[in-house]
């Protein structure tokens, strides 16, 4: 595999922008995108059209399906629900359809790897995977050797070895013969590990790397307040948090 895969830019197109930058001096050739490229941030649109232009693959999140529809925001905290009715009070048609036909799963064959926003069980559901244990569950929902996610905006690799051992990487790791991966490719728009630079995945050589780059938040908050969007929201940012 010779790919970036990048998740959860949540409408901020600034991290996104300066994440594609640093892509593209990797000359990358294929750009996967996992989902939620709406949600809490002040360009919705923009995101949209730029990932549409960029990515080979691009799948649903939940709150691109709060905004179709597909998904309640009944489990959104205030602050997500706030910035979803925001985001459809801005969305153009044109890009909402987009969003509407967003996949929620992709499997690549020739690559031997599973796409997903979530998690492989029950992957409509919205689970969240951040420990071990829930990693062993779901190495049982998918028989590729490679699943990437998002979604909890907490990057990491888990290798899992023949012995069924757990091993987990947080910067880069190896793709081994016999060993199977989950993969989190962290957040490109709003980060939640204490580093508020961009989050994505870099693959190539069989080696896998959790890259961070560097935007300009302060453009990004301005734009948020400008907006009108949760205080909560804009000081985020700054913490990684």
């Amino acid at each position: 595999m010779h790919c970036a895969v990048i998740s959860d830019v949540h409408a901020n197109l600034e991290a996104l922008e300066a994440v594609l930058e640093d892509i593209g001096k990797r000359k990358v050739k294929d750009v996967i995108f996992l989902g939620d490229a709406v949600g809490y941030g002040p360009n919705p649109n923009e995101c949209i059209e730029l990932l549409k232009d960029s990515c080979k693959v691009m799948l649903a999140g939940n709150h691109d399906c709060a905004l179709t529809g597909l998904t309640d925001t009944e489990n959104f905290n205030e602050y997500a629900r706030l910035a979803i009715e925001w985001t459809s009070s801005v969305l153009t048609k044109p890009n909402l359809d987009v969003l509407k036909g967003l996949p929620l799963i992709k499997i690549f064959k020739k690559d031997n790897a599973l796409l997903v926003h979530s998690t492989p069980k029950e992957p409509e559901a919205w689970h969240y995977l951040l420990t071990l244990k829930e990693a062993e569950i779901n190495f049982h929902y998918f028989e590729q050797k490679i699943c990437f996610l998002g979604h909890s905006h907490y990057p990491f690799i888990i290798e899992r070895l023949l012995s069924g051992e757990l091993i987990t990487y947080k910067n880069n790791a190896e793709i081994g013969k016999a060993e199977r991966y989950i993969i989190n490719t962290g957040s490109v728009g709003q980060p939640r590990d204490k580093d508020p630079r961009a989050c994505y995945v870099f693959i190539a050589d069989e080696k896998i790397e959790l890259v961070r780059v560097k935007y300009d938040i302060e453009k990004t908050q301005k734009k948020m307040h400008n907006a009108g969007l949760p205080l909560r929201l804009i000081e985020r940012l700054e913490r990684g948090a």
